[in-house]
């Protein structure tokens, strides 16, 4: 047994300072760079393979379809707030209020069903024609009427019905 002294350099020469500095900065290195890919492997939903080059591939792909639905979703929107503007410009086409007799409306609930449907209750009072321009002031705003109930009093209408 060879009972000598450890010195500053190791079998091969290489001085030991300079190898522990350049080897701890390695390893924080490469340890960075794998907590990253465990990161990016957890956030794609779909790995082929895990080693490195897939693991980035996929993830690139996976963006571009992101970046492919959020195109689609804003073209959507677009459609959407274009058809409303048709919309808005429809009803400024119908007046609801007469210049003689103001409709006022004392109430009104709307409630959501299901899916599409929603249950809408009006009570307004009760003058000639008001129904009429209720009726046309619902379809205007694009709703198709189900069914209706419509009672009446001396002096108000209550009106409720579903619609999709």
């Amino acid at each position: 047994m060879d009972k000598r002294k450890k010195t500053d350099q190791e079998d091969n020469g290489v001085d030991r300072e300079f190898i522990s500095k350049n080897l701890e900065a390695e390893r924080r290195r490469r340890k960075k760079l794998n907590d990253r890919q465990l990161e990016l492997r957890s956030l794609v939903p779909i790995i082929t393979n895990m080693n490195k080059a897939t693991i980035i591939t996929d993830a690139i792909a996976y963006i571009e379809e992101l970046r492919n639905s959020v195109e689609e979703l804003t073209d959507q929107i677009l459609q959407m707030e274009a058809t409303d503007e048709n919309r808005n410009t429809k009803n400024e086409d119908i007046n609801i209020n007469d210049d003689d007799h103001p409709m006022k409306i004392a109430e009104v609930e709307v409630n959501h069903i299901c899916g599409t449907k929603i249950w809408i209750k009006i009570i307004v009072q009760k003058k000639r024609g008001r129904l009429t321009k209720l009726m046309e002031a619902i379809s205007v705003l694009g709703f198709h009427l189900i069914d209706i109930c419509i009672t009446t009093s001396q002096q108000a209408i209550l009106f409720t019905s579903s619609a999709e």
